[in-house]
């Protein structure tokens, strides 16, 4: 087996981090704090290459493996949760159904610009009351002539609402499949269609930087050719979505974890106490070593996790269980570094604040924790109801 990085691998890790340090580090804290979603950052972010990089260089893509872009996920993450949310659902949300799904003529029009970082693209999933249950949709959309028109809502939508979105891929409800259950279709829709409105979610506890968004559809007309792929396959197009979708929350996860455990370790070589540094004492030595037991076996898990991807083999329970282990870590790490930190670590002036409340969306978004156990039941054929 083979558990090095190639050359172009390492390159990437190594300009991503250097990136996150010197240009998103600065500036997190003060976003974090305003509700700002840098469009500064966002463009630099783009010129780095860090959107469509999984795409063919036909389509303006960066022509990498999947193994690439969570590479680049973790090392954003690693500084800061709103910035590697930007990325990643630019990726496995907004560019992923597009570059999987789409037409010819879909990918030709919209891919170029999302992948240059011009725009972005949302991916309308969770409503109100279907959210685990994300099959219960209850947006609609029938066919008029040669038009859709849709009715509904959507919430907790990344990217949605910025300045440079061009629009969203709605999962809607096209109608009833013959065994009883909903027919589901993915639609596109372009940011500014009349009867199509957003609004940015404010007052966040995590990814305050990052662009959240409410949608709502009222009499939206889109032309019939915006169905994204066949009519009635949305279900397995958002399932294909979210398996890689959650290796990118595991990405985030692992990042997050390996920022907790370096903002830790060095404050407790800096801090001293009855004389001597912090890390001298056991009760936080160990804490730093469990740390770095788990980023070891999550990386591995992960990285697994998408060598399965790029050479298309199944990794559907691999990408659950990378995604729960490593959005959990997240948490471990950052209640021992906040613990490590004392009451320093209850302040904004120290990153670690902030990384304890990013931490919680991973245990909720994409798939909540929960959902992840019941996959993974489902995978080792202990199949839960």
């Amino acid at each position: 087996m083979e558990f090095t990085l190639s050359t172009e691998q390492e390159i990437l890790r190594d300009s991503v981090r250097s990136f996150a340090e010197n240009e998103i580090k600065p500036l997190a804290r003060e976003l974090d704090k305003k509700e700002t979603f840098s469009y500064e950052t966002m463009q630099k972010m783009a010129e780095l290459g860090l959107f469509g990089v999984f795409v063919a260089e036909e389509y303006s893509g960066q022509g990498m493996d999947y193994m690439s872009y969570i590479i680049a996920t973790e090392e954003i993450a690693r500084v800061d949760g709103s910035h590697a949310a930007t990325v990643a659902a630019g990726n496995s949300l907004g560019i992923g159904p597009l570059y999987y799904f789409g037409s010819e003529e879909q990918k030709k029009k919209y891919l170029p610009r999302l992948c240059s970082g011009e725009t972005l693209w949302g991916f309308g999933l969770t409503e109100a009351n279907a959210g685990s249950d994300a099959a219960n949709s209850s947006t609609n959309a029938v066919m008029d002539g040669d038009e859709w028109v849709i009715n509904g809502s959507k919430i907790f939508i990344t990217n949605a609402s910025t300045d440079i979105t061009a629009g969203v891929t709605v999962l809607c409800k096209t109608g009833m499949r013959d065994d009883g259950k909903p027919e589901l279709s993915c639609i596109l829709v372009e940011s500014g269609t009349p009867g199509y409105t957003t609004r940015v979610m404010h007052d966040k506890m995590m990814w305050r930087a990052s662009n959240t968004s409410e949608l709502f559809f009222q009499d939206c007309r889109v032309p019939k050719e915006n169905l994204l792929g066949t009519q009635g396959h949305g279900f397995h197009q958002m399932m294909q979505t979210l398996d890689g979708g959650r290796l990118s929350i595991g990405a985030m996860g692992l990042g997050g974890a390996q920022g907790c455990f370096d903002m830790a370790l060095r404050y407790s070589n800096e801090r001293e106490q009855f004389g001597r540094p912090i890390a001298n004492f056991q009760a936080n030595a160990f804490k730093l070593a469990d740390m770095a037991v788990e980023i070891e076996c999550a990386r591995l898990l992960l990285y697994k996790s998408c060598w399965l991807r790029d050479n298309n083999l199944p990794f559907s329970k691999e990408a659950a269980m990378a995604k729960l282990y490593c959005s959990e870590l997240m948490y471990r790490c950052a209640n021992h570094a906040v613990q490590i930190h004392g009451g320093y670590g209850l302040m904004q002036e120290y990153d670690v604040e902030r990384f304890y409340r990013d931490q919680k969306l991973l245990d909720i978004g994409e798939g909540t924790s929960e959902v992840q156990r019941i996959v993974i039941s489902r995978h080792i054929g202990a199949r839960c109801l």
